[in-house]
């Protein structure tokens, strides 16, 4: 299958140099200084929000399915989801492709579905990430604390960021209550994790038509 990688930072060299093992085979890498737009299969996009609306309209014109693994995108979703059901295109976009993660977000549902009627736990949310990360909350912990509002837990969720050193990645989802807490933490050791996410999705999206999120990618694997 051809891959082509739009933005060659950490998570785009990460991507190019595992690629090869599952079964890809990279025709472009594309960064602010590297121009090589080429059809490719597939595209990654681990780039900025402000440069997704310009990749996405050539992804369009190549009708060529690609995974966003870029945070910020909730102003532009909505024209580029349009703009993807116009051309028939398949798109996986997701704030962390880390299997892990996804799997950790499903636990986190049922947790705080099971928590909604017991009105004595509070919530919080607490992550941690390496010195030069831009957002806070990252991405992930907005996309946790979704889920958690969606499952039904009506009350406040307490969110906290640290940003120090080279952290890959720390998510802790805490309830509390007069007697006892429970906490849920997932801990990223390296980048490996998101790329390969990134490129099961890859796999996944190649063939079809509609905008997906990681969550869909491993309820769906098989499928």
């Amino acid at each position: 299958m051809k891959l082509l990688i739009v933005g060659y930072g950490k998570m785009g060299r990460m991507v190019d140099e595992m690629a090869a093992a599952q079964g890809f085979d990279v025709v472009g890498r594309v960064d602010v200084d590297r121009d090589e737009w080429t059809d490719a299969d597939v595209a990654v996009d681990f780039t900025v929000a402000a440069a997704v609306a310009g990749n996405f309209q050539k992804y369009v014109e190549r009708r060529m399915s690609v995974v966003i693994g870029t945070t910020g995108l909730s102003e532009v979703t909505r024209p580029l989801q349009a703009a993807a059901a116009s051309a028939g295109l398949g798109v996986v976009a997701a704030a962390n492709f880390s299997i892990g993660v996804n799997i950790f977000q499903m636990i986190v549902e049922e947790a705080a579905r099971m928590m909604k009627p017991h009105a004595q736990f509070g919530a919080w949310i607490h992550e941690a990430h390496h010195a030069t990360k831009r957002d806070a909350p990252s991405g992930t912990a907005l996309t946790l604390r979704e889920a958690m509002l969606e499952a039904g837990f009506d009350r406040a969720i307490d969110m906290s960021s640290t940003r120090a050193g080279a952290i890959p990645g720390v998510h802790t989802i805490g309830f509390d209550g007069p007697s006892d807490t429970i906490e849920l933490t997932h801990t990223a050791r390296d980048r490996r994790g998101f790329a390969a996410g990134a490129l099961l999705a890859a796999k996944w999206i190649h063939g079809r038509s509609g905008w997906y999120t990681m969550q869909d990618v491993l309820r769906n694997e098989e499928g």
